[in-house]
């Protein structure tokens, strides 16, 4: 089920963006980004609607997908 990101108070969407960013644990990229720049990427991402914030019913966890990933997923579930 997707949750309106604005739903959520500052302090629950800065954990989940926070730990959605770092959930590999490894930055890949030739230059390191700092943590506040990443969680700006994402904040400015759920603005334009890229990426949406998740409730699995099934497992009672949040996370953060695509949005075409988030509507496969809730047309899987309707099925």
């Amino acid at each position: 089920m997707i949750i309106p990101y604005e739903q959520l108070s500052s302090d629950a969407l800065q954990g989940l963006i926070e730990e959605f960013i770092t959930r590999e644990g490894t930055d890949y990229g030739i230059e390191e980004i700092p943590l506040s720049i990443k969680v700006e990427q994402v904040k400015n991402q759920l603005k334009r609607r890229e990426v949406v914030v998740v409730f699995d019913e099934t497992t009672e966890s949040v996370s953060i997908l695509s949005r075409r990933d988030a509507e496969l997923l809730e047309q899987d579930s309707a099925t």
